[in-house]
Parts: C-alpha cells; sequence; structure tokens
C-alpha cells in the first residue's frame, strides 16, 4: 500500500537553540511536505554563538532510533549531520547498508560558531564507512578541502572536488556548496553520472545562516522522499536554502538561524492577504453609495502587506491595480488586487509596520473637516502631518513625502500607530487621510464607518 506521505529521516545532533540539527531538518522536512523522522547521535547545548557542550549518545542507542523508524514508517530517504564520533559513523554505515535508503552526508565537522563537531579520528571513519553509502555529499569549501585534500579557490578546484568525492570516495553524486568562496554569486557545483551541473543564487549579506547546511541537505533528502532525481532534488533545495537565508531570522548575538519556514509561509500569506483584500473590497462594494462619499479626486487604494518578516518592499504589498474610484452613484473597482502594484500605499503601510508589525493595511480616503469631526464622533485616534514642514531633501525623493509624514505623525505619538493620519496637502497636492489597520478587512470597516459619519 502506498504511503500518505513520504518519510524522511534525520540521523543527526540536537541543536538546544533551534537553529541548525534535528530541529533544522524536521522544520524542513515539515515544509517541504515529507513526514520527518530522527534519529538522535548527540546533544548540543548550544545557541546563535557557541556551543557550551556536547553529549554524545551511545552508539547502539543511535542505531535502536533508524531501527525502530524503519521497521514500522520506512524511510524513504535519510540524511546524516553531526555524527561526532568513528564509533557512531561506523554504527550508522552498517545499520544504512542493512536498510539500503537513499542517504544525503552532510559531513559537519564545524559548527557555525567554530566549535569542533567531528573529531579528527573520526573524519577517517566517515571517509572510508559513510562516503561510499552516500547518494549525495554535501561539503562546503573547508569540509570538501579536508576530505579531499586539495585547495579549493574557486570553481574548477570545486568541481574536482566534487569528482575525487564521486570517483575516488565512492559517493553516488556531490555536491560542493559555494558559500564560502567569493564572488557575487553563491555557486554550488553537483558532480553526478559523469556530468557537472551547477546551481547559482546571488550571495545574501547578512549572518542569517546557522543551520544552513543542516537544511540544505535535509531539502534534499526530501526531495529524494518524494522521488525526485538528484539534480532535481539539488536545484529546488538550493531555491529553498537561498529563501531560508534571506528571511533568516535576527535572533541571538551570533549567527541568527535560517528560516526554512519562508518557503511556506510566503505563498501561504499572498494567499491570506489576497483573500483579505477579496473580502475587503466586497465589503466596500456593498457599502458603495456610502463609500463614494470618501473617494478622493486622486481616487482610492487599499493595500494589505505580508507579515514580517517577509514585508520589504512595495513587492511585498498587495493592492488593486488602477485604485478605487466613484461610477454613479457607487464605487467601481477595476481590477483584482495583485502584489506591487501601489507604491503610494504600499510606503504608508510599510513605514507604519516599522513602528507596529501589527498594522499590515492601509487606504487613502478624502480629507475635510466632516472628516475630522466623524473620526473624532467615532473616538478613533489621529494623528497628522503638514507638508510646509517637510525637509526640502526629502521633497526631492519620490515618495519621501509619504514616508516622512507618516514617521512623523507616529512619532508625534509617541511611536504608536492611530487609525487615520491626515495629509493636509499643498499647492497642487489634494490633502488625504489615511485609514491604518491590522488587515484590509478593518480598514474597509472603518472607512464605512467614517463614510456614514460623514453621511449621516
Amino acid at each position: 500500500m502506498r504511503k500518505p506521505v513520504p518519510t524522511a529521516l534525520t540521523i543527526a545532533g540536537s541543536d538546544s537553540g533551534g537553529g541548525a540539527g534535528i530541529q533544522a531538518d524536521l522544520k524542513t522536512f515539515a515544509v517541504m511536505g515529507v513526514h520527518g523522522m530522527s534519529a538522535i547521535t548527540s546533544i548540543t547545548a548550544q545557541n546563535t554563538y557557541e556551543v557550551r557542550a556536547i553529549h554524545d549518545l551511545p552508539p547502539s542507542m543511535v542505531v535502536a532510533q533508524i531501527e525502530a523508524v524503519a521497521d514500522d514508517m520506512g524511510v524513504d530517504a535519510a540524511k546524516t549531520g553531526m555524527l561526532s564520533n568513528a564509533e557512531i559513523i561506523v554504527a550508522v554505515a552498517k545499520t544504512v547498508e542493512k536498510y539500503g535508503f537513499p542517504l544525503v552526508v552532510d559531513p559537519v565537522m564545524i559548527a557555525k560558531s567554530g566549535a569542533k563537531l567531528l573529531r579528527d579520528d573520526a573524519v577517517e571513519a566517515l571517509i572510508r564507512r559513510l562516503l561510499p553509502r552516500a547518494t549525495v555529499v554535501t561539503p562546503n569549501r573547508p569540509e570538501a578541502e579536508r576530505i579531499t585534500g586539495i585547495t579549493i579557490r574557486g570553481l574548477k578546484d570545486a568541481r574536482e572536488a566534487a569528482r575525487i568525492l564521486v570517483e575516488e570516495h565512492g559517493s553516488e553524486a556531490a555536491v560542493v556548496k559555494g558559500g564560502h568562496l567569493a564572488g557575487e554569486y553563491s555557486v554550488d557545483i553537483l558532480y553526478y553520472k559523469g556530468r557537472f551541473y551547477e546551481y547559482r543564487a546571488r550571495r545574501i549579506p547578512g549572518n542569517t545562516t546557522h543551520g544552513t547546511g543542516c537544511s540544505f541537505s535535509a531539502a534534499i533528502a526530501a526531495g529524494l522522499a518524494k522521488g525526485r532525481s538528484v539534480s532535481e532534488a539539488v536545484r529546488i533545495a538550493k531555491e529553498f536554502i537561498t529563501t531560508a537565508i534571506e528571511y533568516g531570522l535576527r535572533l541571538g548575538r551570533g549567527h541568527g538561524p535560517v528560516n526554512p519556514m519562508a518557503w511556506m509561509a510566503i505563498p501561504a500569506e499572498r494567499f491570506r492577504v489576497l483573500e483579505n483584500l477579496e473580502r475587503a473590497l466586497d465589503l466596500l462594494l456593498g457599502k458603495g453609495r456610502v463609500v463614494a462619499r470618501v473617494i478622493p479626486e486622486v481616487f482610492t487604494n487599499l493595500g494589505m502587506a505580508l507579515p514580517k518578516p517577509y514585508a520589504r518592499t512595495p513587492m511585498d504589498v498587495a493592492a488593486v491595480p488602477g485604485r478605487i474610484g466613484r461610477y454613479r452613484d457607487g464605487i467601481i473597482v477595476p481590477a483584482k488586487p495583485e502584489f506591487g502594484v501601489s507604491r503610494h500605499i504600499a510606503r504608508a503601510i510599510l513605514t507604519a509596520m516599522e513602528f507596529d508589525p501589527e498594522i499590515r493595511a492601509a487606504a487613502n480616503i478624502i480629507y475635510s473637516a466632516g472628516v475630522e469631526k466623524a473620526v473624532r464622533d467615532l473616538e478613533l485616534v489621529s494623528g497628522s502631518f503638514d507638508r510646509r514642514e517637510e525637509p526640502d531633501e526629502v521633497k526631492s525623493v519620490e515618495g519621501g513625502t509619504t514616508v516622512w509624514g507618516i514617521r512623523r505623525a507616529v512619532e508625534r505619538l509617541g511611536g504608536r500607530v492611530p487609525d487615520v493620519i491626515y495629509d493636509y496637502g499643498e499647492h497642487g497636492k489634494e490633502p488625504l487621510t489615511f485609514v491604518f489597520g491590522r488587515d484590509a478587512v478593518e480598514v474597509a470597516r472603518k472607512i464605512v464607518l467614517i463614510a456614514e459619519k460623514l453621511g449621516g
């Protein structure tokens, strides 16, 4: 009988900080759509900047964990991480050979903090006993140099190291990762069945790289568990880890952890944003006759951003292409919401999120004394900015006024983002009211309340 979901096993150490080891592997398995299982080899007391203590489990206990899951649920693919000592390596190699499942070997030697995670006398055991059983081996540059004995200065050397790992050490395929090499792009070299493949990704600045190797190898294992070819599994894993690094978590005092959840969270949140905007627009259309009262000459737009840490640029904010206009005695929404179609409202939202990440939506409506009275009557919190106070250097930057004005208004309120912020305009610039909320539906409800109060 076919399994309801593929299974993948991580044979690795436990990272108490949750950024690497089995913790990172299990997160990766989950977002890549396989059921994750674990055989813990070592328990480490570590965080983002140091490994304080290591306790190796007896090899028999490691083997017992592997056998327990393999005998019951089966293993469609597995990966190894921290194996610590020669005895564990030999025990794992024998057990893998017994079951014959595809194996990704991440030859973990040094932690991101610099702590040694593989004893010197265990390197030979890894080379002799485990590499010949590897479907894919995934060393970084220092690990590849240690195993092959060559110095890797560029892509030519990386290709040679990958070839040696396969043709001389017996792995079926080898990926020499390019994270430690210089250059604008991080280039991973795969050697498989006599052919070289290159996987390129722009190099991402920052230090949210804790768990990179663990998550990358786990992603390959997940791909193999789902029946993908080696080259396809590596390609998808490269895309996955690039996203995980780009949206890494700035936690701790050292190298922050990568964010495996970004792979699943970003598309899921994009769907949620668009769905929320659709509901908000339906609400406005249902009250179109009332809402038409507050549509300004420049029309209205309603936008909503992805949550932090995924909201960074206007491309991460969805809004209405062409804006919302008046039509006869109601309003017209010309198109379904999309991401990246409104810089003006996106800047307002992203600026507000700098102060309160929970405020992810905004819209612009008319400004008038009547609107101000309606806001007061509804007991909504308001702020304002005056363009006459805007510095010349801000005026010269496209879109700078909105960012400056929202910041000024919020700072005057002690950092609290209000329900509305008034832009009093200037000669040739229509005054506006920005309405803020936690999501688009909340903003739409506030707009309806203001419009109804204005009409009353």
